[in-house]
């Protein structure tokens, strides 16, 4: 069989997958007929907020799952897009890994964006983007490296509400490279601060407490093969705007081992806090491993460093995280999913002189903190998902700040509408 036989076979059955809701696909229209398999199953549902015919929440456990396409407030003109969403969530407990506002129905994000995305593919380009976010969220990505209101960090709303604009940067480009130059998130870990890019509602202590969200500086990314990238640059150290707060490289590679095998090393090293408040210097880095079993299940492993010590060569912090994570894919509408976390810590918790009002002779103490969330991502339309969990914590030396003390089981729930 020649080459365009198969080539035909494969787009057929390409269409095939791809028309659940009749919506065309790149190269299809040429075999638009190969399609009819879908029939009129998705005629009364594609309008539907709950999927394919029935209508019921357990509709999207099927293979009639059909959430179309997602809905843009503002679209694309001339090369910019922007849009945004609203996170909404309740927890029963505190957790001091941004949800720390319990029993509450509260407002994590409402984040906006604009954004050109540079094309590389006919030479060169420039773009960028920006980000602003309101909420409860908020806070703990604003630029407190510093502490000293610069940048965003002074735009708070009360104990736990404010304003944050963590990222703004231009972007340019020429065939396999880009260099970002200004403020933008990290390529640290696999958990990230927007709501809609993690599969659980709460996060990780090695993400909240052992890693960077924003850097300032200038990064480049080189596509060195269809599997490999690599990433290089310097930044002003963690969690600063456009102010000095040290010298730090911030690199890292990922390579395509196989099919279903991706292995990312990212690092930053040199002086992450350097001002009147902290001096921090020191290294760290994660690799995440992200293996496809199946079709429908993914397997994460993550492992963190962390090692830093003062101007005087004094611990400041010393971490050891290792993250579990597996998901599984019903469909486009429902997925499980649990992730299992020990974090080992010294410097991030600081236990208690049980002198009252002086915190300068509190002192570091080595800690083992376990965690395990089991949760779910339900989607009813394509803009919307739904994040049920329940988490389980256990801190044994009661320094991590839990609600309930060394063991604590909390509920929670957010809804995410992108626009």
């Amino acid at each position: 069989m020649n080459a365009s036989a198969n080539d035909s076979i494969e787009l057929v059955s390409h269409c095939a997958a791809a028309c659940d809701c009749g919506e065309p696909v790149c190269g299809c229209e040429a075999v638009d007929s190969y399609c009819d398999p879908c029939g009129d199953a998705c005629d009364s549902g594609c309008d539907s907020l709950f999927g394919c015919g029935s209508g019921s929440l357990l509709s999207g456990l099927g293979s009639d799952c059909c959430l179309g396409e997602q809905w843009s407030l503002f679209g694309e003109h001339c090369g910019w897009t922007a849009g945004g969403w609203i996170q909404m969530g309740y927890h029963n407990n505190a957790l001091p890994l941004f949800n720390s506002r319990p029993d509450e129905f509260q407002l994590h994000q409402a984040w906006l964006y604009a954004e050109k995305a540079i094309d590389t593919s006919c030479g060169f380009d420039i773009g960028g983007r920006i980000d602003y976010v309101y909420g409860t969220d908020s806070q703990d990505t604003q630029a407190f490296g510093i502490d000293n209101d610069h940048w965003d960090n002074g735009w708070d709303n009360g104990n736990d509400y404010g304003h944050a604009l963590p990222q703004v940067y231009m972007e340019a480009g020429y065939g396999d490279l880009s260099v970002k130059v200004g403020h933008f998130y990290t390529i640290i870990g696999w958990e990230v601060v927007t709501a809609p890019d993690n599969f659980f509602y709460s996060h990780a202590y090695t993400m909240y407490n052992s890693e960077p969200f924003t850097h300032t500086g200038a990064l480049a990314t080189y596509n060195v093969s269809d599997n490999v990238t690599a990433y290089g640059g310097y930044v002003f150290g963690w969690d600063s705007g456009f102010e000095d707060n040290g010298d730090a490289f911030l690199g890292g590679l990922s390579v395509g081992l196989s099919d279903d095998l991706t292995l990312t090393y990212a690092t930053v090293g040199g002086r992450f806090a350097d001002n009147s408040a902290a001096n921090e210097r020191g290294y760290m880095h994660s690799i995440v491993a992200d293996l496809a079993l199946t079709d429908n299940l993914q397997y994460i492993f993550q492992s963190d460093v962390l090692d830093t010590e003062n101007n005087a060569g004094a611990l400041v912090r010393e971490t050891f995280g290792i993250n579990q994570y597996l998901i599984y894919t019903v469909s486009d509408c429902v997925a499980f999913g649990g992730r299992f976390e020990w974090y080992n810590q010294e410097g991030v918790f600081l236990n208690d002189n049980g002198t009252p009002g002086n915190d300068a002779d509190d002192f570091a103490q080595e800690s083992d903190i376990y965690a395990l969330t089991l949760g779910m991502n339900y989607r009813p339309h394509a803009n919307v998902i739904v994040r049920p969990e329940i988490r389980w914590d256990w801190d044994d030396d009661l320094l991590a700040g839990l609600d309930e003390g060394d063991d604590q089981t909390t509920f929670g729930f957010d809804t995410i509408f992108m626009f």
